[in-house]
């Protein structure tokens, strides 16, 4: 057996790409020792080297790529899955603060790419809507099932930095990757990408399987929200970037990268 430390988020995208394996719904050699974090915690984990897979934002890549290699299997990417920016409801005065879900997130990068000159105040991702009802900030950007349950607040919409994206490049966002450390032997690391790539197809084939396993870690209960949730960040993309995904993670990271690793 295969013994390797695997850090995921505890959201539904994720725990539904790797139910098969964690669940072992498919057969396969490796001990995983399994840990779910906040994204935060999770580029944290790979700026120390900790983990040996973990899931990350795409924005901190270029910071561990020497150290880590992306899977072609995995990935949060798509079109109209961005990042919300939201403050309250008739509010109309200048935004100078901004929670966001962590310095090293996909959606502070793009916070700061398309509003610059604000004041970033990191939070937990699940503590983000709360903390701008209540007026800690003047707006906060929302991922996960946050993007989905906002308007049942007193919130309402500034931007969809995903939208501004799209609008700017014409390509799918790249939000979230899995990572491999490079001193894993490249025969493991490819097998564990086909199991990984063989998870997410089990799992679109068989969609309620894992229902149990996503509620277990999830911060929205409801189905509808989990199913939201599941068919935004879960795609075709996540089987294998293709083409015009690796385009659109070169774009974003800046990174000239050898996808034959």
């Amino acid at each position: 057996m295969k013994k390797l430390s695997l850090h995921i988020s505890p959201c539904p995208n994720d725990t539904f790409a790797f139910d098969a394996i964690i669940n072992r719904r498919l057969c396969h050699d490796f001990d995983l020792d399994v840990k779910y974090k906040d994204i935060e915690e999770l580029n944290c984990g790979v700026l120390e080297g900790l983990p040996d897979i973990s899931k990350i934002s795409y924005s901190v890549y270029p910071k561990i790529a020497d150290r880590y290699a992306l899977l072609d299997s995995g990935s949060a990417l798509g079109r109209g899955n961005g990042q919300l920016l939201v403050r309250r409801k008739g509010d109309n005065t200048p935004i100078r603060t901004v929670a966001t879900p962590g310095l090293n997130t996909t959606a502070n990068a793009l916070l700061l790419r398309y509003f610059p000159n604000v004041e970033v105040v990191p939070m937990l991702f699940s503590d983000i809507a709360a903390a701008v009802e209540a007026g800690k900030t003047d707006a906060g950007v929302l991922i996960h099932e946050g993007r989905f349950v906002y308007q049942r607040r007193n919130l309402c919409l500034v931007a969809d930095l995903g939208f501004l994206w799209e609008e700017q490049t014409s390509l799918p966002l790249p939000l979230g990757a899995i990572v491999i450390r490079r001193d894993i032997e490249v025969t493991i690391r490819k097998q564990f990408e086909q199991l990984l790539r063989d998870s997410v197809a089990y799992a679109f084939d068989n969609p309620l399987l894992s229902r149990n396993f996503v509620k277990q870690h999830a911060q929205e209960l409801e189905d509808e929200v989990i199913d939201k949730h599941i068919s935004l960040f879960v795609n075709k993309y996540t089987l294998s970037l293709g083409a015009e995904g690796r385009m659109a993670v070169e774009q974003l990271t800046d990174l000239e990268i050898d996808w034959s690793e």
